[in-house]
């Protein structure tokens, strides 16, 4: 008896093999979520490049096949020659200096001004009860629609290019920091004050960081108008500027030169952003990664 349940109290012992194949599990399955992390990635950058390059593709192949006529739309390859001059003769600098010179002068400005003056309108409703009313006037108003005024009062030089890119910068950023501000959770504030936090501790540690992706989004509004609204005032009126280079290659029928300025001006676009996204992204390290 005592032998049969001493047989069966017995431990089932493993074949050898069983037991390896258990031990390998783990590396195996860190290996496969590798793996699949790795063609996650590279899918998630095969799917925009796909419609970039297909972009790419018909813009070449369309003026070269007679889809369109390539005297106003030359081939890829032609304006990327043009651009390439311009970068070795100079005058691609030269024109890019003075656009990026205007655009971060006046939308430093308007960061400035913005963003204190969101957060008392979005905080303080004795502030915001008085100046909304005016707020509501200028912000409908289009900032190419005061151009003339502009240049009427500030003359056709650099003051009112800087001016205009001040005022179509000020907006997208003041309207979304006042939305910020609003928006942030009663509850963390109430928290706040409860642990006795000052108003400007209160104002650092809880209402900026919660409103700081908010802000964002209108300082990347922002930028974008800055430049599109530079542009047009180039092409009005300046002797240098991206806006400039367009509109004289135009008038001079250089096509390739003027589709070289666009794809610049693309290129500094993308740059902001970039520029902008990291800085957001450094700034919201303590936010749950979605």
């Amino acid at each position: 008896m005592s032998s049969t349940s001493s047989t069966l109290i017995r431990p089932i012992e493993e074949p050898a093999s069983a037991i390896e194949r258990k031990a390998d599990t783990p590396a195996v399955a860190s290996t496969s979520t590798a793996a699949d992390r790795g063609r996650a990635v590279a899918w998630k950058i095969f799917k925009p490049a796909v419609a970039i390059v297909a972009f790419f593709a018909l813009w070449e192949i369309a003026p070269r096949v007679g889809l369109v006529d390539d005297v106003f739309l030359p081939p890829l390859t032609t304006v990327l020659e043009a651009f390439w001059e311009l970068v070795v003769g100079g005058q691609l600098a030269q024109h890019l200096g003075a656009s990026l010179t205007r655009a971060l002068t006046g939308f430093a400005i308007a960061l400035v001004f913005a963003v204190p003056l969101g957060v008392a309108i979005g905080w303080y409703k004795p502030v915001a009860e008085t100046l909304n009313p005016i707020l509501e006037i200028f912000r409908n108003t289009a900032a190419l629609a005061l151009l003339p005024v502009f240049i009427l009062i500030l003359g056709i030089g650099e003051t009112s290019k800087i001016a205009l890119v001040v005022y179509a910068s000020t907006f997208p950023i003041l309207l979304n920091t006042i939305s910020g501000v609003r928006t942030v959770d009663p509850l963390l504030v109430k928290s706040a004050r409860s642990l006795g936090l000052p108003s400007y501790r209160l104002f650092q540690k809880v209402i900026l960081p919660a409103a700081v992706p908010t802000i964002f989004t209108g300082i990347r509004m922002a930028a974008a108008s800055s430049i599109l609204v530079l542009i047009a005032a180039e092409m009005v009126g300046a002797k240098a500027g991206l806006g400039y280079l367009i509109t004289a290659s135009q008038l001079n029928f250089q096509i390739p030169n003027m589709y070289a300025g666009i794809i610049a001006i693309s290129i500094v676009g993308l740059v902001f952003n970039g520029i902008l996204v990291t800085v957001e992204r450094r700034l919201s390290r303590w936010r749950v990664s979605q």
